[in-house]
């Protein structure tokens, strides 16, 4: 991880490897231009105040995200390389730069600088808010997953320097003895922190990360951090009536496991509930998936590793709320021992489902866990999965949908996601939908119409959760994991989608305001 500093210093003298500065597009007057953003002063004077011309003359538009780097002039600054940032179009005088904006931009410049020990980011930083999000987007835009990657020189047994992450951040412009300052930038530390763990855990293979080695992690995590932690075996989950953990588990050789993780505060005012799809490799079962559709099932258990994290960070961040983190991890892999379509499981909840698909498996190990969670009472209940290609399709690859028993609530979570800068969008419950998993052997089946299946699944999940309690689902198919070119502080591979929704969630019920 990257370390993260505040300084006072001026970006042109401050010692650093890098100096990043925001560009925008200025619309004034007939033609557009580009202008140096605030914090970018020292910069051009040091150009003798042609930057912009300098940059327009290296074909840079200003547009968000796109990075253009140039030596530093020969005097006035003393970092050798400046790393110029599209913001888009410049912002008034009287106005901020959005904080996604200085998100991405910032993540899209700690990516360029890959294989660099040292930047100063000269964003502009005019309040606490603006300080959280370049620190949140560089530190997330400093990644790189390299636990299976070769030794490139054995002679000095290190891993090729140029791919490894952007060591230091140095914000200028944040001051390390203002108190809202540091609160925010250490609180972006955590955060992002908190996200590579979950894409760490997402990018592991399926040999390296199955149920039990993961419930391990929540076990050492939980230690660590002085959190709760139980984890229920397969003979616990025979014993317990946990049906559709079990019945998703069965084919592999990789028995399954229900881990229940919590943070809990002595003055928390609420208590929220997170429920996590783990499925640590998903073959479709005996719905076995066409071929080109196995690659990347490492990642559907990044449901899992989102609610991990999260309930991770509500810990460090001493939040004064009770979160508690439901992990159902399984494998889904055809055997002799694995569940048929056609076959009938009997759920915790005591319900009968009919297997129709067995690689419609996600919603069978959230809904025991749903109705585990449920039996806590908690304010709210809040699930993630990557459940369905049919929100891929409604919603594309970077927009998570949200569904619900409640509208307010629903709302709510649109709410904070975009506020952490997480694109989302609110989906219906369309309650005719319900009438297609009417099963002739069983109360549902797992599968109703194929069109809407997305809301279909959601439909599904709400006959676990409790009346009465708020709650929410989160498909995160489509962002989970990026199989395009990285973008903003978006990396290839593992995402962490919905941690950062999920910790602001974790936020508002210490603050009592879930609702």
């Amino acid at each position: 991880m990257s370390a993260l500093t505040l300084s006072s210093s001026s970006a042109a003298t401050l010692r650093a490897d890098a100096v990043v500065v925001g560009v925008a597009k200025n619309s004034a007057g007939k033609k557009a231009s580009l202008v140096p953003a605030p914090g970018a002063e020292a910069v051009d004077k040091a150009y003798g105040g042609k930057l912009a011309a300098t940059l327009e003359t290296l074909g840079a538009s200003g547009g968000e995200g796109e990075v253009t780097k140039l030596p530093a002039p020969a005097s006035g600054v003393k970092a050798p390389l400046v790393v110029a940032v599209g913001l888009g179009t410049a912002a008034r005088k009287d106005e901020a730069y959005d904080a996604e904006t200085l998100r991405r931009a910032a993540g899209a410049a700690a990516r360029a600088l890959a294989g660099t020990k040292k930047a100063a980011f000269a964003l502009p930083v005019v309040d606490a808010d603006a300080v959280a999000a370049v620190a949140e987007g560089a530190l997330l835009g400093a990644y790189a997953f390299t636990a299976y990657k070769g030794k490139t020189d054995g002679a000095k047994g290190g891993k090729d320097a140029k791919d490894a992450p952007l060591s230091e951040i140095a914000l200028v412009g944040a001051k390390a003895r203002d108190k809202a300052h540091k609160a925010a930038a250490d609180r972006a530390l955590v955060v992002a922190e908190e996200v590579h763990r979950a894409r760490d855990l997402i990018n592991t293979p399926a040999n390296g990360l199955d149920p039990k080695t993961f419930a391990a992690e929540a076990k050492a995590a939980a230690k660590e951090y002085g959190l709760s932690v139980e984890v229920l075996d397969e003979k616990a989950l025979a014993k317990g009536g946990y049906g559709g953990i079990l019945g998703v588990g069965g084919g592999s050789a990789q028995p399954p496991r229900l881990v229940r993780i919590g943070w809990s505060h002595p003055k928390a005012k609420q208590s929220l509930a997170l429920v996590g799809k783990g499925i640590t490799y998903d073959s479709g079962g005996i719905s076995l998936k066409p071929a080109g559709h196995n690659e990347t099932m490492k990642c559907d258990m990044s449901g899992a590793a989102a609610v991990f994290s999260a309930v991770v960070a509500a810990a460090r961040l001493g939040l004064q709320a009770n979160v508690t983190g439901w992990l159902a991890l399984a494998e889904n892999m055809p055997s002799g021992s694995a569940t048929r379509p056609g076959d009938v499981l009997t759920m915790y909840s005591g319900k009968t489902v009919e297997v129709l698909n067995t690689d419609a498996e996600g919603r069978l190990v959230l809904a025991d866990a749903l109705t585990r969670a449920g039996e806590e009472e908690p304010d709210a209940i809040v699930d993630v999965a990557t459940l369905t290609g049919a929100m891929v399709l409604a919603l594309g690859n970077r927009t998570f949908g949200i569904m619900a028993n409640d509208d307010e609530f629903r709302g709510a979570v649109h709410e904070v996601a975009e506020e952490v800068g997480e694109d989302a969008w609110p989906m219906p419950m369309p309650a005719h939908l319900r009438k297609g998993m009417d099963s002739p052997v069983a109360d549902i089946a797992n599968m109703g119409e194929r069109m809407g299946g997305g809301l279909v699944a959601g439909l599904f999940l709400k006959e676990f959760v409790p009346e009465g309690t708020p709650w929410a689902h989160l498909d995160i198919a489509g962002p989970a994991f990026n199989e395009s070119a990285p973008f903003g502080y978006t990396p290839k591979g593992g995402t962490g989608s919905a941690v950062r929704t999920l910790v602001r969630l974790a936020e508002r019920a210490a603050e009592g305001e879930l609702g």
